[in-house]
């Protein structure tokens, strides 16, 4: 007997707003995994165009559905979304699984029903990352920015209340897994997100160009790679990705540079087969554009924190893939490219593409229900939960038993 054939199961993401990212990839593999679950979110505003890979589930979705603008403008309204996911019912369900970068770990459960919540980022917004992302939104002083900064303050109790509620931590990466340990003192287990890495075939033959591909939001610092490549003018980047940035990024655009705005998929995916390198500036928490460019046979240059520095293989080791640049600055990047020229013969896109298999759906599944199984055994006999993998920093912090809390 396995959890998917026993147990009732709720599913619950963040919203759904679109399939932009890795968590809804993550998504999609729990729902196929286990189809018989019933889906929730706080907000559903899908359309009938991109509701393809919830495989035909209706979501129930939060009070806040109903409230007008919340469904369409959800992030100005954090504090009633994190209320309004307290109020979904979820009590006939004996397994919990969340997929959450905010709101979807603060459902409440009680002893008798396991909650695992695979988690791509403790509130970044609310954390570590508060400052920055004031200063981006332009709210860093005066009375608004007094009113986000209490709101922020108060969402940071929430979150902690919320990790209390989870039994079990997943990661997306070992850099996720550090932040969880820094602001909930948990362990958590690394499986990175699932890549769809067949739909990219290997592309062996280079053009002279370099791409980079992004929703243009600040943190992404597309900019800062376009202004990067003013000083490289006969050095020519495509530029794929589209949001509010874009008049910074086509005003700070050269000759040498191609602005396409967004793309469909397979020319992005050409792109990247052709390109020479794929340039990857911002700190994210996993980053999948990078990996999507390996399985196309082409080496990455990235900025060297968070994410890419486990999924590309530097200068250094064995069968590398790309190379880091320090910091997230004009003078690094154009430092970078001038070294990945100088050392672009070691980089075989055939070790791109290997490297990239490591991240395939086909080993999400595996890792991903393997673990639940497991968990959901040790629950129902009521041994303690499986040990996770090596602690981050090195600290041992075990999650107490589930029998030990009854």
């Amino acid at each position: 007997m396995n959890a998917q054939s026993t147990a009732r199961i709720a599913l619950i993401h963040d919203w759904l707003v679109g399939y932009a990212g890795g968590g809804e990839r993550v998504l999609e593999q729990m729902i196929d995994l286990y189809p018989q679950a019933q889906l929730y979110a706080a907000v559903d505003t899908l359309d009938g165009s991109n509701r393809e890979f919830l495989h035909g589930k209706q979501p129930i979705t939060s009070f806040a559905q109903r409230v007008p603008l919340v469904a369409r403008h959800y992030r100005a309204f954090l504090p009633l979304l994190m209320f309004a996911m307290e109020q979904l019912d979820l009590s006939h369900h004996e397994l919990v699984l969340s997929s959450s970068v905010s709101v979807a770990r603060g459902v409440l459960t009680g002893p008798d029903q396991l909650h695992i919540a695979y988690v791509h980022s403790p509130m970044r917004y609310a954390w570590d990352l508060q400052h920055q992302y004031l200063r981006e939104a332009h709210m860093d002083r005066g009375l608004r920015s007094l009113l986000a900064r209490w709101m922020l303050h108060r969402a940071r109790f929430w979150d902690l209340r919320c990790a209390n509620g989870v039994d079990y931590f997943i990661a997306n990466s070992q850099f996720i897994a550090r932040r969880i340990w820094k602001v909930y003192r948990r362990r958590a287990v690394v499986i990175h997100p699932p890549v769809d890495v067949g739909r990219f075939s290997l592309g062996t033959h280079k053009e002279d160009f370099y791409l980079t591909a992004s929703r243009l939001v600040p943190y992404k610092k597309i900019a800062t790679v376009v202004d990067a490549f003013r000083l490289l003018p006969e050095r020519r980047l495509v530029v794929v990705g589209d949001g509010p940035e874009m008049a910074r990024v086509k005003a700070a655009a050269g000759p040498n540079v191609e602005v396409l705005g967004f793309q469909s998929s397979q020319c992005l995916r050409d792109l990247m087969q052709r390109a020479r390198a794929f340039v990857f500036a911002a700190e994210e928490d996993f980053g999948i554009a990078p990996i999507e460019a390996q399985a196309c046979g082409t080496p990455v240059i990235a900025y060297g924190r968070g994410g890419a520095l486990e999924s590309v293989r530097p200068l250094g080791g064995k069968a590398p893939t790309g190379l880091f640049f320090e910091t997230q600055s004009v003078a690094s990047i154009v430092a970078a490219v001038r070294e990945f020229e100088r050392k672009q013969a070691l980089f075989d896109p055939l070790a791109c593409r290997n490297n990239a298999l490591r991240f395939s759906s086909e080993r999400f599944r595996a890792q991903y229900q393997g673990l639940v199984q497991r968990c959901w055994e040790a629950f129902k006999s009521g041994r303690p939960l499986p040990d996770n993998a090596e602690a981050p920093l090195g600290v041992v912090h075990m999650v107490p038993s589930l029998a030990a809390r009854r």
